[in-house]
């Protein structure tokens, strides 16, 4: 049986004025992922129309691995179009961390709350302005709360153990315990 699903994020912009990590909008175009599972491999099928980088699928990963999953679905076909440069200011990175984050919820049938796939999301992507403009959509403010001593040593792990380089013959079995973020490191606060 094949079960298909569109993700589309759309591009930020940030540091809006005084706003310098807080103050975020989302923009006109989109990162769209075309997800399929159901078609007949076993390995998944990761097609782009701009194949710069695999930020997405890694992200998905981690989000999958962190609740449980070891692997992406059997079957799984995933086309990328992307109309968001990237490296001119426009979140290009924040919009492919959410739409892993997307996938993964979606993959893993999680039913994440916006809330949590915040908390993912901020684990790879640091600051909140793009990755919540990407999230929500529209005009937003959000902010980093002030964590206790030991969250605030599980939210700091080095971008190197969330989202590790895989070698390439890393197994099934490879990077099986990520470091799970924090629950409600950061509330969100739509403008």
């Amino acid at each position: 049986m094949t079960n298909s699903f569109i993700i589309r994020v759309p591009a930020t912009s940030a540091n809006i004025g005084p706003g310098f990590d807080v103050v975020g909008l989302s923009l006109s175009l989109y990162l769209t992922l075309t997800v399929t599972i159901g078609e007949t491999s076993t390995l998944p099928v990761i097609t782009y129309s701009d194949p710069y980088r695999n930020l997405m699928t890694r992200v998905a990963l981690y989000v999958l691995r962190c609740n449980g999953h070891r692997t992406f679905p059997p079957d799984l076909s995933i086309h990328c179009h992307n109309q968001i440069p990237f490296g001119r200011g426009l979140g290009s990175s924040g919009a492919a961390v959410i739409a892993g984050v997307l996938l993964g919820d979606s993959l893993g049938k999680l039913n994440l709350s916006r809330e949590r796939m915040l908390d993912y999301a901020l684990m790879v992507e640091r600051h909140p302005d793009n990755v919540t403009a990407a999230l929500v959509g529209g005009f937003v403010g959000s902010y980093l709360r002030e964590l206790d001593p030991q969250a605030t040593e599980a939210a700091q792990v080095p971008l190197s153990e969330v989202l590790p380089e895989y070698p390439p013959d890393a197994g099934e079995d490879w990077g099986l315990s990520p470091p799970v973020p924090t629950v409600g490191y950061r509330p969100l606060r739509p403008i």
